[in-house]
């Protein structure tokens, strides 16, 4: 198998991958932001917003399988910065609730958490081999392991509110998931920054997808005659 088909398959089991924690986390993402409303829980509210972020970022690393650095670069560049956007949309969101004085219903944060926690466990053991992979793939995974400490983060929360009798350990989970998500951010948009940078000035190279600017490519590789 030539360099260019091995690529080929490797970029569609990258694919089939992403596509499934895709679908993952958009569910999760609606059943966490209508349980958050309805129970009036502020933290798992802000992680059902970071699990709108990582389905766009799945649906961003789907975009950039097979396609230039340059390409996955600026794709991971998209999914920093809005992280960046959802982790300050949190905070400002628990500046509202703490005006408000809104209590949650610790018993619907417990068990959404638990089952989000469920989910987040299977997309990080799917992302595990991406962990080392290109900045693009390698930010879905750490997408997926911030996850699995913001739901850990909730069910704790959801445990002090009647011990405390009080929202503020659902605030503070909140608020520790949107700095984690901020942290994050920074960090995908700085290795996106050094990579474009680093790539800024080489030539586009074969891959599955037409992706060289003013250059003729097959469809596939696979097609060429050596």
């Amino acid at each position: 198998m030539s360099g260019c088909c091995a690529t080929e398959v490797k970029n569609k089991k990258e694919r089939k991958l992403l596509w499934i924690v895709l679908v993952l986390n958009a569910t999760m993402f609606f059943v966490e932001f209508i349980a958050g409303w309805i129970a009036n829980s502020t933290s798992l509210m802000a992680d059902s917003l970071d699990m709108l972020a990582d389905a766009v970022v799945y649906t961003l690393s789907l975009y950039a399988v097979g396609k230039s650095m340059q390409q996955k670069a600026r794709s991971a560049l998209v999914n920093g910065y809005l992280q960046l956007s959802l982790g300050v949309f949190v905070l400002a969101h628990i500046v509202w609730k703490i005006y408000t004085q809104a209590t949650p219903d610790e018993f619907i944060m417990t068990w959404i958490a638990a089952l989000a926690l469920a989910v987040n466990l299977t997309c990080f053991i799917i992302l595990y081999q991406f962990r080392q992979g290109d900045v693009n793939l390698r930010a879905s995974w750490i997408c997926s392991r911030n996850d699995i400490l913001a739901n850990c983060g909730v069910i704790v929360a959801a445990l002090l509110v009647p011990i405390v009798n009080s929202a503020w350990p659902d605030w503070f989970i909140a608020a520790v998931i949107a700095l984690i998500v901020i942290q994050s951010a920074g960090k995908v948009i700085k290795e996106a920054n050094a990579q474009l940078v680093g790539t800024g000035n080489k030539k586009p190279v074969c891959t599955t997808d037409n992706t060289a600017v003013g250059t003729h490519q097959h469809d596939s590789c696979c097609d060429e005659k050596h």
